[in-house]
């Protein structure tokens, strides 16, 4: 939604996503990112629920999208711009009920489980079989150490406590998606 121009660095960010995707084998083409006025990055700016919904619902018409995953309502980290993209999506879902859009949301752990590395596997997996049924999946990451070069392709942000973040985090090696609901 935004180039992270937070300090000055959108255009280095935005060439540094497409070498963390050329490293994760996405097609460019799959790749967009806006430089919208209003969405500009920091932790300080409110993002437009309703211009993030609105943005939403043009790209699932424009590009026939039927499935969505986006942040919970606390973003992984807390970054109010990640907590508005979830309520954008979600004020997205709503309106457009009547289409067959099936969204997913990241769920977002505790400290303790967010830096636990691997040892969250068997807590996420225990945590998704006692939800109901096809709610909760845990996505399993074969290839831990793609996560880790694809990060290091952010030079802008490559700094002491993200190289131990992506090592540490449990997000590396499992990540558990929640079907939301309207």
């Amino acid at each position: 939604m935004s180039t992270g121009n937070v300090d000055g660095k959108g255009n280095n960010r935005k060439e540094e996503l497409y070498q963390a995707c050329a490293v994760l084998k996405v097609p460019l083409q799959h790749v967009k990112i806006l430089d919208h006025p209003d969405l500009q990055d920091g932790f300080n700016k409110i993002w437009s629920h309703r211009l993030l919904a609105n943005i939403v619902k043009e790209e699932v018409s424009s590009q026939s999208i039927d499935l969505i995953i986006t942040f919970d309502n606390y973003g992984v980290s807390g970054h109010k711009n990640h907590c508005d993209v979830h309520h954008g999506v979600r004020m997205a879902l709503y309106e457009n009920s009547q289409r067959n859009i099936e969204a997913w949301e990241l769920i977002s752990t505790n400290i303790i489980r967010k830096y636990s590395g691997p040892v969250d596997i068997w807590l996420s997996i225990i945590c998704a079989f006692c939800y109901p049924g096809g709610q909760m999946y845990c996505l399993l990451n074969e290839y831990p150490h793609k996560s880790f070069l694809a990060m290091a392709q952010h030079q802008s942000q490559w700094v002491w406590f993200r190289k131990l973040f992506v090592s540490l985090s449990s997000y590396t090696y499992m990540n558990t998606l929640r079907k939301m609901s309207m």
